[in-house]
């Protein structure tokens, strides 16, 4: 918190939660109010243990957070002072809980009202000073009801991964339907089979010039890459005879018949088809289509969308952030055509406001749409305000918004026909062309904002586009009639391959979690980013890859507690959640119906029956028949030997094996592309238990771990003079293990290289090879070398000149800095205000504020990491330690047991009815 200013007695305290609110809504309400933060939640379960009482209604124990103590300890003296205490914390569940803890925790003797809003403006806060209620215990029973819920699930279900897995795996409610998504995908690429087809592209020079395909072969209809399915074989025709596959012969064969002579045959206009084109515009943004335009728009992951989006709602310029509703209001929608009329002409202006409603399962945000507050102010008005990408994602909702109220985008669509006859050596085959195109008479929307599109998920590999226009217009076709005689340019023959269905994007995830009614608008951007966190999920260019390790805790999942994993199930629970906010259902009867089972002890049902499956019951009687060796082992198939290869995740990563033999597989390697022939070429390379040589009489390994190739010297039955452990090199990148010779393994053994004394300080210099490429090095003081030979051939005096020079930071990866100094350095944080820098520590390269520490996720290397990363990796540490705050050494925990009779009304203190008590 803000020092606090000097004030007058006795005036209203308003506590929002975050400092950059406090600031904005103070400049609204002036100083006749003192406006203070509260960082977030002041109070959470403890991090180790239940702390819930299963057998007295579920009664949750909770503890001030270590940030918490500090914050309601200076609210509790403002309090005294202040003649009226407002809690302005955001108008959803979790807002709800935030004020709810306050009031438990500040016991306030003055009166206390509830102030919501959706939009951070001048109007806005004066509609809600004027219009205070009370706190919602709907909302607050179902925020705690999650809370709860969410932590008997991992309580219970987290240690049989433990012990089933791997120690330090987590399962989640919604995080682990998410990751089964993500594997069911990877497992479908897995079992993919591509097809091959061709076909036929007609080039002509008519003006405008344009290109046509072959559809139609003697009558019969050309498959393309969407008739076939996963396995390769052509889909089963729902209507009508299947189609022709065309291969490369009979292409070639056919673009040979249609050029005799080397001159392309013309063809002739069978059929031309005008139809009018209209197109609509899309909804105002909710957090699911922000957060998926975000990332296909912008590359923006999830987390940094909501993180900008959230300054932007706190500072003022957009409404809220977490909403899955798509409604304007009336004052919005008044301002937001008014300024389509003013800078595009009433022409653009849709004739009726456009009224949109939501269609995402389970709605229950009571918000607006994401939209720019009013007085709308372009972004033109607000460039010096913003940083790049706040500029960038408040234009994007300014123009979705604006788009959203205007005309449709009307035109002319033109299919065509183009059919001639090819003589082949087997007769004359028909042979049918298409093309088609639209023309724009009218943009209408289109004038402001276009709707990207993900990854196809079907269909060749030619097709796969990411983050075009929906509407990509095609080509535009030359005016035809029926009869005329076309000439051609050429013919030519091309091949295709079906692709496997693309992986799962964050932005395409959060689609289809919305679309199961899986999580809200608040906890999406989480549970992507908890699901990399934790080890389940990298990042492979966009596209989300699971590991190993993900595929065995969801086979576990699967097979033994399939409905804690079940779509049906987890949305049923959301809704379930809805219905305790609306106090249509009781918390204690709920989660003793989740936790025992349905009727609070009696026998599980399951999903079809509408009941509960019991988490306790579900627990104890799967633990003892999981096979733990069966769950951690997938087959990928056999060598040619018929030897069974599987692979399995291990405790320093995954490995393959067939038999007794064993390799490591690379971090980099996605599951699908893990095939027979990758295997063996793994298992082939070199042995640890097949030394290479021996060296002074102790053997030298060539082996290929999981950072990489090496070679080791000794072992630990054998280890050299003077060496407590086997000493290890890496190999050179431009070394290959599998022709590594003694000689080459016995100079990089060599390393580090200590090439004499500094003759001014007589320091050592040493040459040697980091995880950041070769470098020497004097004390602390460290230097990049170009390339990795040199390591071998540098004498003292070429170290002692390239140590006097400045330290550069190489952007190729070297290090170049001392090992205590940064390795990059990436500006101010926009929180703290500190300056980020990454450092090599303990544990691996991690990036500080000097205050918070962040490790870097897998994927990210520090060389290719851009300033903004940097801050969300940090971003999302602040995040976590606020959830699970580590305890200082000799402090006290406050527990507070939740009372039926510690609630309080906006007016004064009161029990609520006994039919609500807790």
């Amino acid at each position: 918190m803000s020092p606090a200013p000097a004030r007058a007695s006795s005036r209203p305290l308003v506590i929002v939660e975050s400092p950059p609110k406090a600031q904005t809504i103070a400049k609204f309400l002036g100083p006749g109010f003192d406006v203070r933060a509260s960082v977030g939640h002041v109070a959470d379960l403890p991090s180790k243990g239940l702390s819930i009482d299963v057998d007295n209604g579920f009664k949750p124990t909770y503890e001030l957070t270590e940030r918490g103590r500090k914050v309601v300890t200076e609210l509790r003296a403002l309090v005294k002072q202040a003649s009226e205490l407002y809690l302005a914390t955001d108008e959803d569940r979790e807002g709800e809980a935030i004020s709810w803890h306050l009031l438990e925790y500040l016991r306030p003797k003055i009166p206390v009202k509830r102030m919501v809003f959706h939009e951070i403006t001048k109007s806005a806060i004066d509609a809600a000073l004027a219009n205070p209620r009370g706190i919602d215990y709907g909302l607050v029973d179902a925020a705690e009801t999650r809370r709860v819920l969410d932590r008997l699930y991992g309580y219970e279900v987290s240690p049989v991964l433990w012990r089933r897995v791997n120690r330090g795996l987590s399962a989640g409610r919604v995080q682990s339907p998410a990751v089964r998504l993500i594997v069911e995908r990877e497992r479908e690429r897995i079992a993919f089979v591509a097809a091959a087809y061709w076909d036929i592209e007609l080039q002509s020079d008519t003006a405008p010039s344009f290109a046509a395909t072959l559809v139609s072969l003697d009558g019969a209809r050309v498959a393309t890459g969407k008739d076939f399915a996963n396995d390769g074989a052509l889909k089963r025709p729902t209507g009508g005879p299947p189609p022709v596959v065309v291969d490369e012969a009979t292409a070639r064969r056919l673009v040979e018949a249609l050029t005799p002579g080397g001159r392309a045959a013309g063809v002739t206009v069978r059929s031309v088809d005008d139809k009018p084109y209209r197109s609509s515009p899309k909804p105002p943004f909710m957090t699911s289509t922000l957060q998926q335009e975000g990332g296909r728009k912008l590359r923006l992951s999830s987390s940094q969308v909501m993180r900008l989006a959230q300054g932007l709602y706190e500072r003022g310029f957009i409404t809220y952030m977490r909403t899955d509703t798509v409604v304007l209001s009336a004052e919005a929608l008044g301002a937001v055509r008014d300024e389509i009329r003013r800078s595009y002409g009433a022409n653009f202006l849709s004739p009726a406001p456009r009224q949109y409603t939501s269609k995402s399962k389970n709605a229950q945000e009571a918000h607006e749409a994401i939209r720019p507050t009013t007085p709308l102010r372009s972004p033109e008005r607000v460039a010096g305000e913003l940083n790049g990408q706040e500029l960038a994602l408040y234009r994007m909702i300014w123009q979705r918004t604006l788009a959203s109220q205007m005309a449709d985008a009307a035109g002319t669509t033109v299919s065509i026909r183009l059919g001639t006859t090819a003589h082949t050596e087997s007769g004359g085959h028909d042979v049918e062309f298409a093309a088609s195109g639209t023309t724009i008479t009218f943009p209408g929307y289109r004038q402001v904002y276009v709707e990207s599109v993900d990854e196809t998920t079907e269909g060749s590999a030619d097709d796969l586009t990411q983050g075009v226009p929906r509407d990509s217009l095609g080509a535009l076709l030359p005016p035809l009639t029926v009869g005329e005689n076309v000439p051609v340019d050429s013919y030519t023959a091309d091949g295709h391959s079906t692709a496997p269905p693309a992986r799962y994007t964050e932005a395409s995830l959060v689609k289809r979690l919305e679309e199961l009614g899986i999580g809200r608008p608040s906890t999406w951007a989480s549970i992507i980013q908890t699901v990399q966190d934790r080890g389940y999920v990298w990042k492979k260019g966009q596209a989300l890859v699971p590991t190993w390790t993900a595929f065995a805790v969801v086979g576990l999942l699967e097979k033994h507690f399939d409905d804690l994993v079940d779509y049906a199930f987890t949305a049923r629970i959301e809704e379930d959640l809805d219905a305790i906010a609306r106090n249509e259902r009781q918390k204690q009867d709920w989660l003793a119906e989740f936790y025992f089972g349905s009727g609070g002890g009696s026998e599980a049902l399951d999903v079809a029956d509408e009941g509960m499956p019991g988490l306790k019951r579900l627990v104890e009687e799967n633990l003892d028949g999981i096979d733990a060796a069966e769950i951690n082992t997938f087959p990928i198939g056999a060598d040619a030997n018929g030897r069974e290869i599987v692979v399995k995740p291990g405790k320093y990563g995954p490995y393959v094996k067939r038999g007794e033999d064993t390799a490591s597989v690379p971090d980099d390697l996605a599951p699908d592309e893990l095939t027979v022939e990758v295997a063996t070429a793994l298992l082939a390379a070199p042995k640890s238990d097949e030394p290479i040589g021996e060296l002074d009489g102790y053997p030298v390994y060539a082996k290929n771990g999981r950072f990489g190739p090496y070679v080791q010297w000794g072992s630990p039955d054998r280890l050299p003079p003077g060496h407590t452990k086997p000493k290890m090199a890496s190999l050179f990148k431009t070394m290959v293990l599998e022709r590594l010779t003694l000689e080459e393994a016995e100079e990089l053994l060599t390393l580090p290289r200590t090439l004499g004394t500094d003759p001014a300080d007589g320091e050592a210099i040493v040459a040697n090879n980091g995880r950041y490429g070769p470098y020497v090095q004097k004390g602390k003081d460290f230097r990049s070398l170009e390339r990795e030979e040199q390591l071998l051939t540098i004498t003292l005096d070429q170290a002692l000149a390239i140590l006097a020079q400045p330290k550069v930071y190489r952007r190729g990866g070297a290090r170049s800095m001392a090992a205590s100094g940064p390795l990059r350095e990436f500006g101010t944080d926009p929180v703290s205000g500190k300056p980020v820098t990454a450092k090599d520590g303990r544990f691996g390269v991690y990036v500080t504020d000097g205050v918070t520490n962040a490790s870097l996720s897998k994927g990210d290397r520090v060389e290719a990491m851009t300033p903004e990363r940097a801050y969300e990796l940090l971003a999302i540490r602040r995040e976590t330690a606020g959830e699970r705050p580590a305890k200082q050494a000799g402090s006290k925990r406050s527990p507070v047991k939740k009372a039926a009779a510690s609630k309080t009304t906006a007016k004064k203190p009161a029990k609520k009815p006994a039919a609500k008590r807790r």
